[in-house]
């Protein structure tokens, strides 16, 4: 991985890890805020590099419609659903009810 890569990385991870409890934000809105719009994709191989790192709240970042389109990478069928449920949201046919609701834009909150 090339060192620019690791360091767009550690500023996504510095993003999400200011998502609040309760709230989830997506890839393309974490991309745009770090200044690369067209890097939404670069955010979603960020999520999947980072599932060791524990104080990375990975659960927390889904697609722009709130799909949990990340939830294959993690160990376990049910464990991104699980853990959005343990802090407060209902989640149906893998999606966030109520999105709009718990959207948290960096932008405007960091």
């Amino acid at each position: 991985m090339a060192a620019t890569e690791l360091n767009f990385f550690e500023r996504v991870y510095e993003v999400v890890r200011k998502i609040p409890h309760g709230r989830v934000c997506s890839y393309g809105l974490i991309a745009r805020y770090l200044g690369s719009p067209q890097s939404a994709r670069m955010v979603g191989w960020a999520m999947n590099a980072s599932h060791q790192m524990l104080d990375v709240p990975v659960h927390r970042v889904v697609n722009r419609n709130g799909m949990l389109s990340g939830k294959h990478h993690f160990p376990g069928e049910k464990l991104m659903e699980e853990l959005l449920i343990s802090e407060g949201h209902q989640i149906s046919q893998d999606q966030i009810v109520n999105f709009k609701k718990v959207f948290w834009d960096p932008s405007t909150e960091l």
